[in-house]
């Protein structure tokens, strides 16, 4: 039986989300990759319970994580029902609805019916009573914001969400969104967007509107898909993410100029002590409107390497300037 270290919360940090109560930890656990039907449960499991043992108490699910879609949350079910069920109210357990997650019209998009229907789903295949973040996944043009931004408020009414949150919306609809949420009594308390080194678009607008908002923003792929690890540091490996040819990182992504930075950044971050994985998460990590980021792994050994990031969050305005001058004209 699986027992968590007393001392778990000691070396984590916990930001409020926005101006909400709710409280999350610098870093949470994504289960996007490697928790699904195909991968290795005994390994998934491992590296759930040491992230609980190291003060992360958020875990991040939607319906479709896998693969096959829906057995991430299956997967998870089971760690919650032989051993991790018993801290349940020491866990932040959230998921999302929006993209494609079975055949027919009702199987993807922002409508009431799927919204609701696909968090039942979810609730059975994690055995819960409730999550505590239930997201919209993504904005859904042919559906009114009102009809998807009620179905979140109906969850909480219900009691299956304690919270809502928001994915993927853009500025615009992020603050109509929060509006309609407010008038309804659920207001929205966190925002998850892609960002990192390599993706900065919401720094234009979404982080100011979110801080408006009061929304706390908890950031996905902020290695951008592994780019701003080692593991392309030598070029396109033929066994990485980006040499297959269905993943969500495409080769063409890693052009020469986009290799020359990430050499660039290692070179930066091993100044500093650190490896570009964990630079490239502090750096994330470094604007106080950051409540908490998303982290993958694959083994419980790169879960550590990623916490790594939290003994080096400080940067000093020349490194920053560097970090800028390599993003934008590598040599």
């Amino acid at each position: 039986m699986y027992e968590p270290v007393a001392n778990r919360y000691e070396a984590m940090t916990y930001h409020r989300s926005g101006r909400s109560g709710l409280r999350l930890p610098a870093v949470s656990l994504g289960l996007w990759h490697n928790f699904g039907g195909v991968d290795s449960f005994e390994n998934a499991q491992k590296i759930v319970h040491r992230a609980f043992d190291r003060g992360i108490t958020h875990f991040d699910l939607a319906n479709n994580y896998g693969p096959p879609p829906g057995s991430a949350e299956e997967s998870f079910g089971q760690m919650l029902s032989r051993d991790l069920g018993t801290y349940r109210d020491e866990l932040v357990i959230s998921t999302k609805a929006g993209y494609r997650m079975g055949p027919g019209p009702y199987g993807e998009g922002g409508s009431r019916k799927y919204l609701l229907a696909s968090l039942d789903q979810s609730l059975r295949r994690m055995g819960l009573d409730y999550v505590d973040i239930f997201y919209s996944h993504c904005p859904d043009p042919d559906t009114p914001l009102e009809e998807t931004m009620g179905a979140l408020a109906t969850a909480i009414r219900q009691g299956k969400a304690i919270y809502a949150g928001l994915s993927n919306y853009s500025p615009e609809q992020t603050r109509k969104a929060c509006r309609i949420l407010r008038d309804l009594g659920s207001p929205c308390v966190i925002h998850q967007p892609k960002y990192s080194m390599f993706e900065r678009s919401m720094e234009s607008e979404l982080l100011e509107t979110l801080k408006e908002e009061g929304l706390g923003c908890i950031p996905f792929s902020p290695l951008a898909q592994g780019m701003l690890t080692d593991r392309y540091l030598q070029g396109v490996p033929e066994d990485s993410r980006a040499a297959k040819p269905h993943g969500f990182l495409q080769r063409e992504a890693l052009s020469d100029q986009r290799l020359a930075q990430i050499r660039q950044l290692d070179e930066l971050a091993r100044s500093r002590e650190q490896s570009l994985a964990q630079m490239a998460l502090a750096w994330v990590l470094r604007d106080q409107r950051i409540t908490s980021l998303l982290v993958g792994a694959s083994s419980v050994e790169q879960l550590e390497q990623s916490l790594g990031c939290l003994k080096g969050r400080e940067f000093t305005e020349g490194e920053l300037a560097e970090i800028d001058k390599v993003l934008e004209n590598p040599r």
